[in-house]
């Protein structure tokens, strides 16, 4: 029999299409098209599939961009997906080529969109009749403008359908089963994003400054405007520079006790004790970067940096070796741990002065003032600012340099073209010697100032470090055979008791490395150890550790969007009267349920058996040997499980 290069979807990858393009088409029908400007309190002018607008601002008489080519090409994208949905029905192999154009004709919309909205800024910049005010007013009008959810759900619909249809080549069925784990995370989004939605449709009220009645239609359109403008401002971050270092300053913390809680869980166990150890990391900072001899110049800062991790990792340690010695439960010991930690922290900078047996002793870490805060770190034990660190302009200019980048890319290239046992270490010198020919190039950035500072690179480091010791060291393989299997591990020659210990104090050491981010790093405006240090992100980083599969990669993205999403709450709290930054809670909460409950999706689908274990009895006969399955192998891991099967199938003949 000859192979097929161009097999039928199976039924599951045409349902999935069907699902896909379907969804899409109804929001084209049933959602705004396009905004055409935004006010400032999230008043717009909508614009529909059939060409009209809808028009809610004050003030109606703002001329609008020409809107012509983008409808038609939604009608194009509305066509593509109505052909897509009509091949999934019949299983058509040609399907995912008609989802592939529907996503471009949507893309092709939304930039012709944006050309016409640049196009009126650029009209509004050169009106010499305008006074500077209005002129700002129109340029925050036009800005607010862009795609809306009748385009939004097309791109997405068609980039599934396309990917839907593919999945029949088994290339791309094998890329694609690979990232099966990255189901619960973005289903359990999704649910999470439909049920804000729906809280925010119950709580806010439609905004309507034109002073005009709605009608039933206009009414709906008004309310998803809502949900899209809530949503389109929670991520609106990642599209600028200065909101984008505000995200990545808030997620600095999240990643460090979001690596904390995922060691632990990678090893069998539940740290809830990342607060405290945060708590006691920062102490150490601030201790060792306030009393320690100025003498030391330079040493200082690692110093302070190690005193934070070694806080950490000591009270990590504590519920670690508990539970070994005496089997007691870590989760009780680390949250008991919490309470203890956060009374030290109090005692220490919250008063000058204690009683004990009868005599009062002054306290000096303490500063002057009512505010509970400790002196200020020695500068220098400060960590440097992101922008201090990558600024390679001159005379006054600011230019971030190229040189992480260029490294970075040039590490991954180089592992990936290089063979051999050192070849990890010939990538890293590759990606040194790329990142230093190209640091003095920058590029020129308008920054208002960020307080993003170095302790971003500490938490990077972090990140490679679980990564490498989890997955590439004995030690790692021990951790997680204990995680896996306690009693398997111990009939395997591993100590138990010395894995918890260890994974437990590393875990601690993770959380504690965030107090850097605050104390060293500047993260409340003051290089000092203070009362107001948010050590509630040691809890999201349970949240982040769930989300993130308890990997490094999906610790730092679940961070990431944690970091964005609390970033522009702010501006949804500035906008709207009944919806404010308590809608990031509220996602959080319903992200963290909903992984919990694994997304609502059965185990058929996260782990599916093998092929031969999934096919009918006569059907499986009547076909004949089956070849082994790939689920998720190289073609070299394959072949050698084959061989290995073959060699045990011939010993159990012979005897």
């Amino acid at each position: 029999m000859t192979h097929d290069p161009h097999p039928r979807p199976s039924q599951t990858a045409a349902r999935i299409a069907l699902a896909a393009a379907t969804t899409a088409a109804a929001g084209m029908l049933l959602f705004p098209l396009a905004t055409l400007g935004r006010g400032f309190t999230a008043d717009a002018a909508l614009l529909h599939l059939s060409g009209s607008v809808l028009n809610l601002t004050s003030n109606p008489e703002t001329p609008l961009p020409a809107v012509g080519a983008t409808v038609t090409l939604g009608w194009l994208t509305l066509a593509l997906l109505a052909a897509t949905i009509f091949g999934a029905v019949r299983r058509e192999r040609w399907f995912w080529l008609t989802g592939l154009l529907s996503f471009l004709s949507a893309l092709a919309a939304v930039l012709l969109l944006g050309g016409g909205l640049n196009s009126e800024m650029a009209r509004v910049a050169s009106d010499t009749a305008l006074r500077p005010g209005a002129k700002r007013q129109l340029r925050n009008f036009y800005d607010g403008g862009g795609m809306h959810l009748g385009l939004v759900l097309p791109i997405l619909g068609g980039l599934i359908a396309a990917g839907a249809g593919l999945s029949a080549r088994p290339k791309v069925w094998d890329r694609l089963n690979r990232l099966r784990s990255l189901l619960v995370p973005a289903v359990a989004i999704g649910l999470a994003v439909v049920v804000g939605a729906l809280v925010v449709l119950i709580v806010q009220p439609v905004v309507n400054l034109s002073g005009q009645p709605l009608t039933l239609w206009g009414s709906w359109l008004a309310k998803s405007d809502l949900v899209y403008f809530v949503y389109s401002s929670l991520f609106a971050p990642v599209t600028s520079l200065n909101p984008l270092l505000d995200s990545l300053k808030l997620a600095t913390p999240l990643i460090f006790t979001g690596l904390s809680v995922a060691f632990a869980f990678r090893t069998g166990l539940f740290n809830i004790g990342a607060p405290g150890q945060l708590t006691m990391g920062a102490i150490g900072a601030m201790l060792v970067g306030v009393y320690a001899p100025a003498a030391l110049g330079w040493l200082l800062l690692p110093l302070s940096v190690i005193a934070a991790g070694v806080g950490g990792a000591l009270w990590g340690a504590i519920p670690g070796l508990l539970k070994a010695r005496f089997g007691s439960s870590e989760v009780i010991n680390t949250i008991m741990l919490n309470y203890i930690a956060s009374a030290v922290f109090i005692f220490l900078i919250g008063t000058e002065s204690f009683p004990f047996l009868g005599r009062t002793y002054n306290l000096p870490i303490k500063a002057e003032g009512f505010e509970p805060r400790s002196q200020e770190l020695q500068e220098a034990a400060h960590l440097p600012t992101l922008l201090e660190l990558l600024n390679v302009g001159r005379d006054g200019t600011v230019a971030l340099s190229i040189g992480l980048l260029v490294a970075l890319a040039a590490y991954f290239v180089a592992r990936r073209l290089l063979r051999g046992r050192l070849h990890a270490l010939i990538a890293l010198a590759v990606a040194v010697v790329a990142g230093a020919l190209t640091w003095r190039i920058g590029i020129p950035v308008q920054v208002a100032g960020s307080q993003l500072n170095a302790s971003f690179l500490i938490a990077l480091a972090c990140v490679a470090l679980f990564g490498t010791l989890m997955w590439r060291t004995a030690t790692g393989y021990a951790l997680r055979a204990v995680g896996h299997s306690p009693k398997a591990a111990e009939y395997g020659g591993i100590s138990v008791a010395r894995g918890t210990i260890l994974a437990m104090t590393l875990a601690g050491m993770f959380a504690g490395l965030a107090g850097t981010h605050y104390v060293n790093g500047g993260a409340l405006d003051e290089y000092r150890l203070k009362g107001n240090m948010p050590v509630n992100v040691g809890f999201d980083g349970i949240a982040v550790a769930l989300m993130g599969q308890s990997t490094p990669g999906g610790v730092v993205a679940a961070s990431l969007l944690f970091g964005t999403i609390d970033t522009g709450g702010v501006d949804v709290d500035q906008k709207l009267d009944k919806v404010n930054k308590d809608i990031v809670t509220v996602l959080k909460a319903l992200i963290v349920l909903f992984i919990a409950a694994g997304g609502f999706l059965s185990r058929r689908v996260l782990d599916p058996p093998p092929p031969q274990l999934d096919a009918p009895g006569p059907a499986k006969a009547a076909s004949g040997p089956e070849p082994l399955p790939n689920l998720g192998l190289t073609s070299t891991e394959v072949s050698n499980r084959a061989a290995s099967d073959h060699s045990s199938a011939h010993k159990d003949s012979q005897a």
